[in-house]
Parts: C-alpha cells; sequence; structure tokens
C-alpha cells in the first residue's frame, strides 16, 4: 500500500496543474494516469489560446507542464489504469490495474474524457482519431473526416498541411458547429469537401487496402458509396467516469461538483473536463485543477487541526446547494 497526503487521478493539464498547487503546498501527492500525461491535450497540433504562447504544439506544452511537476518531486504513475476505489472511510483507497493500491485522505477526479469510437461496426483497419498521431503515412491520399465540430476542421486544415490529397468532412446534423472562419479557411483551400445531414452507414474493407464507404444523405433520402484510403473520428468526447459510477453524484456520466469542485463525498473533488459545466477548454480545466488542489489542502489542514487555514471559508457554499455565481449544469456535451 502506497500512501499519500493526496492522490490525483488523471494526469492531464488539469491533474497536472493540481499537482504543482499540491507540492508548493508541501502536499504529498501522486498522479495516476492510465495512459501517459498529457490528456488530450497530447493529440492537439496547435494550441494558439494559452496565455504565454502565441502557438504551441499540444504535445510540447504538455512536456513542459510534466517537466514543472517533476520539478517539484511528484510522484507519476503512467500506463496504470485506476480499476477500483473506496471512498467511503476517512482514508481513500485506489486499486490499479497492475495490482498497485494506493491511500490518502484526500482525491481528486481529473480522469478528463476520451473521443468517441467510430459508430459503425467494420473490418476496415484505418480509422484513427489522432492526426498528429496517425496522419503522416496519408499523404497523397484521400481521407474521411468524420465530425464538423471545430476539432474536425481544425485537424483537416492540419492533415491538409501534411500532404494529404483530398478530406471529405462528413456531419450529421444539418449543418456544421466549427467557428465560420475555420470553415470559410477550409473551405477555400479547395481540397476539403463538406457534406451535413449525411451519415456513414457502412465501411467494406477491399483487397486494395483502401475502404468503400457507404452514405446515406438524410436531406435526399439517397445511398452512395466513396472509396477512400483512411477515416478520422472527431465526433466528440465521453468522460472517463465508470469507475466511480454509485460512488459519486453525477448526471449523464459527469460528475457534479459546487464551485469549489467539492463531490458528494467529503475529501472527494473532481476537477475539469470530467465534472458537470458548460466550457471545456485547457485554460478552464487549470482554473478547475487550481481550485480542486486550494481546496484540498484546506481540507487536509482542516482534518489535521480542526481549524480552517482559510476561516473566512468557513461557510463556503456546500456540495449540493445553490451558488449564487454559479451556471446551472449544462446538458450540451457534443
Amino acid at each position: 500500500m502506497k500512501s499519500f497526503d493526496l492522490v490525483i487521478i488523471g494526469g492531464g493539464i488539469c491533474g497536472m496543474t493540481a499537482a504543482i498547487y499540491a507540492a508548493r503546498a508541501n502536499i504529498r501527492a501522486c498522479i495516476l494516469e492510465q495512459q501517459v500525461c498529457g490528456g488530450l491535450v497530447n493529440w492537439t497540433n496547435t494550441v494558439e489560446n494559452v496565455p504565454s504562447y502565441q502557438s504551441i504544439h499540444g504535445i510540447d506544452l504538455m512536456e513542459k507542464c510534466r517537466e514543472h511537476v517533476e520539478s517539484l518531486n511528484v510522484a507519476i504513475e503512467e500506463v496504470d489504469k485506476v480499476t477500483a476505489v473506496n471512498f467511503s472511510g476517512d482514508i481513500k483507497k485506489i486499486t490499479t490495474s497492475m495490482g498497485e493500491e494506493y491511500e490518502a485522505p484526500a482525491v481528486i477526479v481529473a480522469t478528463g474524457r476520451s473521443p468517441r469510437p467510430f459508430p459503425v461496426e467494420t473490418n476496415f483497419p484505418n480509422i484513427h482519431y489522432c492526426s498528429v498521431c496517425d496522419g503522416t503515412p496519408y499523404k497523397g491520399k484521400d481521407i474521411i473526416v468524420m465530425g464538423g465540430g471545430n476539432s474536425g476542421f481544425d485537424e483537416s486544415l492540419y492533415l491538409l498541411g501534411l500532404g494529404v490529397s483530398n478530406i471529405h468532412i462528413v456531419e450529421t446534423f444539418p449543418s456544421c458547429i466549427a467557428a465560420a472562419s475555420t470553415q470559410d479557411l477550409a473551405r477555400a483551400t479547395g481540397k476539403i469537401q463538406v457534406s451535413v445531414s449525411m451519415d456513414i452507414t457502412a465501411v467494406e474493407e477491399l483487397t486494395d487496402g483502401r475502404g468503400r464507404v457507404t452514405f446515406h444523405d438524410k436531406a435526399e433520402d439517397r445511398t452512395y458509396t466513396e472509396d477512400v484510403d483512411g477515416i478520422f473520428c472527431f465526433i466528440g468526447q465521453t468522460p472517463n467516469t465508470g469507475v466511480f459510477e454509485d460512488k459519486l453524484d453525477m448526471d449523464h456520466g459527469y460528475i457534479r461538483v459546487n464551485a469549489d469542485m467539492e463531490t458528494n463525498i467529503p475529501g472527494v473533488f473532481a476537477a475539469g473536463d470530467v465534472t458537470t459545466k458548460k466550457y471545456r477548454q485547457i485554460t478552464t480545466a487549470m482554473g478547475d485543477g487550481t481550485i480542486a488542489a486550494l481546496q484540498a489542502g484546506a481540507y487536509l489542514r482542516r482534518r489535521r487541526t480542526g481549524r480552517s487555514v482559510f476561516p473566512e471559508m468557513d461557510h463556503a457554499v456546500p456540495y449540493g446547494t445553490s451558488h449564487p455565481h454559479s451556471l446551472p449544469f449544462s446538458r450540451n456535451y457534443r
């Protein structure tokens, strides 16, 4: 059993921010990450909305964050998925797929979200969720991008930069929700076709390695096919909260928290994209991680001394009650 003051489940930007604040407050913390630290930001080609960087590759940004965390001697355990939690007692217990056991009086859940899988059953192997990871082999080839949101258009522009010949963006809804300026930029390339009210109903693997995609045009109620070399899927994300079902209060898989990132269980906090919230950005995840770490520190101080480290916060709004400055929970998760 490995004991800490604070266990942070999730090593994305939110979890790493929480770790930085915890370590600087002399809280013995560790990060448990089921893959590698960085989360979905690792899959982002260019980040241009984080203060201090006009433009930076997502992986480069996360490497800098990780270096900061490591400089503070925070323990990081990667490629080890949390498979069970027990939040019932004063000391919270966590078990991982590698058989490791952790315990701590405080926990921050920052597990983020994962891409929604391609919704059609197929044996076609060339289906991807990361243009940075998998885009290079498609130079000079034709692909389909599924999803007309910001990710779909941004990643399409990146794939064109890698040398992809032609891209067909397919959106199931009547219109694309990507920023208008990005849509205009994509269409202006002359190499990106956009189809709305369109479903992919089947993908057949061909003998030459390509895939034959069957479409249903819902507006015209017709079916047709197109042969492509690969498919990139960007149709949103789902929260990584399966292990917390029946443990934490949730809404459609997202963890309910108050303005202080407190869940329904004392000592358990949740932060970032995994919580019920309206906006999910790198910067909002950083803010959530900051608040969660500060509140976890206050909780640990009260637990040790019986006094609040911030006396003025003794009457803070508890979990489950309305906060005068809080937005209602959003159910728009796409």
